[in-house]
């Protein structure tokens, strides 16, 4: 065993060597983890790339009901990019040196694919919010459906403070989700906020105690996924999809999605177990 300076080096060239998304997939929840504790998980091009693609697998993979996005490390969910790899790129400050870096200048709806910005994933989302969201860390929280955050977290948008923007959703959809004066202090003030403030705005839905926050948002993510994945994808995307729609155009939208749920075997099956007093086999169909 490596102890002292040298067994802490020999950890941080293993951690970066890991890549840095780790996608696992059981009984109906596909877990996804943000992983670079030793930067915060500060998201990086081989982050974003990644990421991109594991929202492409919870959306195609008919074994996935929910998804649950944590961040890895004890007191860890994300603090935004990396200053030093994902920004200089973006801004052409520095060349792609890496096949990642190369991936991602060659899609251009990298980016907004991974925080889920016009690439909708209409399965239920839960995020654990164990430590510092924080620009990045803030802007991909839009696109979740269900928050627990630790005690301890912090929120906000810090971009002003460096010169840009959090144009990674949070302008279009921040003071949709949450009052208008909240929106503008966490945006324009540039400076976090603690979980209490996101709590009583409504940016997150619970606040735990740090040690629970993994395990409630993990109990979160598997009690959703024990109802109908057909059912709780089409309820999500109703409500995502008539958001600032005419409530007659929205019921319209409405009444056409419980058409099409009420002629699959989920819901003949749901009631009948219910009454014959048994959990339902749910087959997705």
């Amino acid at each position: 065993m490596h102890t002292g300076p040298e067994a802490s080096a020999t950890r941080n060239c293993a951690a970066m060597d890991e890549p840095h998304v780790l996608y696992e997939v059981a009984d109906g929840v596909a877990t996804i983890t943000l992983n670079r504790p030793h930067k915060r998980n500060a998201m990086t091009p081989e982050m974003l790339v990644r990421l991109g693609r594991a929202w492409e697998d919870v959306r195609a993979d008919p074994t996935v009901a929910v998804a649950l996005l944590v961040g890895a490390g004890e007191d860890n969910f994300c603090s935004g990019a990396d200053l030093g790899r994902l920004i200089p790129l973006l801004t052409g400050a520095r060349r792609a040196d890496d096949e990642w870096d190369e991936a991602f200048l060659a899609d251009p709806d990298c980016l907004s694919r991974a925080l889920m910005r016009g690439f909708d994933v209409y399965k239920p989302v839960v995020a654990g919010i164990a430590g510092p969201a924080l620009a990045g860390g803030t802007e991909i929280l839009m696109g979740t459906d269900f928050r627990v955050a630790s005690e301890r977290a912090t929120f906000g948008t810090t971009e002003v403070r460096r010169g840009i923007i959090p144009a990674g959703g949070t302008l279009a959809r921040l003071a949709r989700q949450i009052p208008y004066t909240s929106a503008m202090q966490i945006v324009l003030g540039g400076e976090p906020v603690s979980a209490d403030f996101a709590l009583r705005c409504g940016l997150v839905s619970r606040v735990v105690a740090h040690h629970d926050t993994i395990r409630v948002a993990t109990e979160t993510a598997r009690r959703v996924a024990e109802a109908a994945p057909l059912a709780l994808a089409k309820a999500k995307e109703v409500m995502v999809r008539t958001s600032g729609v005419p409530l007659d155009e929205a019921f319209a939208f409405e009444a056409a999605a419980m058409a099409e749920i009420m002629a699959t075997e989920d819901a003949r099956e749901g009631p009948l177990a219910f009454m014959e007093k048994r959990e339902p086999r749910w087959t997705g169909r």
